[in-house]
């Protein structure tokens, strides 16, 4: 099983929570008695782990898992080994994120090192509303008229600018800034993420024109995930909006007036050039083979190689 020194599971599953999560039918041995308490890959699980059977997996390697648990389609159903409970679903991956989301739930957004609470050292100033159960690391500043919403976390050395809005629920990472910027409810933001700050305009890039100012937001929109070090520029003349629930890989760069639609999943080092806009569920970027879709779209381009 992986160490667990970083993310300690709180409570074992059994099998009746383990089917209420996935969805699956249950195979293979009985399931009583079981207890999972990790996850883990398939050559290295114990009894007490759940692993997860992604397509092209050997079946020798199947067979001789330990792991009390295996999550996997119907066509490897008859590969499981006989001292594991097999876990049967149409969708093992979707079921393995949410069995390892209810493990360790702190591994799925940035904690406040200090626990709860506003701790020493932080700079809080006294127009910032601060609803119930903020936590505020040491370091971290939030400047005048901000309002961060109930169950949120800031970190060490994070800058929440003068009148922001930070959402129910949601975490902001070490080291990141925002400003000019109104973020929804269960946002994770990465560390040293830059949100709202101006950006270049590249329309004219190779004319001497003055610098207007950018008077627009950044709109980060509920159950969005923001990944470390990415950068999203506020706008000029209007809004850049980020929709509801969509990922953005780390160090990715987003410019002004982008619009990107709901769920759009783009992964790192993608560039997001001024003005472009993103149908809902677009996948942007590099493709590994496991995506469902890499497409392209008007103002998008990747950042060239150094």
């Amino acid at each position: 099983m992986i160490e667990p020194r970083f993310f300690v599971s709180p409570e074992p599953l059994d099998i009746d929570r383990l089917l209420e999560l996935t969805g699956a039918t249950a195979a293979g041995r009985d399931g009583a008695g079981l207890a999972i308490r990790g996850v883990s890959s398939i050559e290295r699980a114990g009894p007490s782990d759940l692993s997860l059977v992604i397509d092209g997996a050997p079946p020798v390697t199947l067979g001789e898992s330990r792991a009390g648990a295996l999550l996997l389609s119907p066509e490897h159903a008859g590969h499981a080994p006989a001292g594991a409970v097999a876990l049967v679903t149409a969708d093992p991956l979707g079921a393995f994120a949410r069995v390892a989301a209810a493990l360790y739930p702190a591994a799925a957004r940035p904690q406040a090192i200090f626990g709860p609470g506003v701790a020493p050292g932080a700079v809080v100033h006294p127009e910032a509303r601060l609803e119930p159960d903020v936590s505020v690391d040491p370091g971290a500043v939030i400047g005048p008229r901000a309002e961060i919403g109930r169950g949120a976390v800031i970190c060490a050395n994070a800058v929440i600018g003068a009148d922001v809005r930070l959402g129910r629920g949601a975490a902001v990472g070490p080291g990141a800034s925002i400003v000019h910027a109104l973020i929804g409810d269960r946002v994770t933001i990465q560390q040293g993420v830059r949100i709202g700050q101006g950006g270049l305009s590249l329309l004219r890039p190779h004319e001497r024109l003055p610098t207007a100012p950018q008077i627009g937001r950044a709109i980060v929109q509920d159950d969005v995930e923001i990944g470390a070090n990415a950068t999203i520029d506020r706008g000029s003349d209007r809004d850049t909006v980020i929709g509801e629930a969509a990922k953005i890989d780390n160090l990715v760069h987003i410019g002004q007036n982008v619009v990107i639609g709901r769920h759009c999943v783009i992964f790192a080092d993608a560039v997001i050039e001024e003005g472009a806009r993103l149908k809902d569920y677009s996948v942007l970027g590099r493709s590994d083979g496991r995506s469902a879709a890499v497409m392209s779209a008007p103002g998008v381009r990747r950042a060239p190689s150094a």
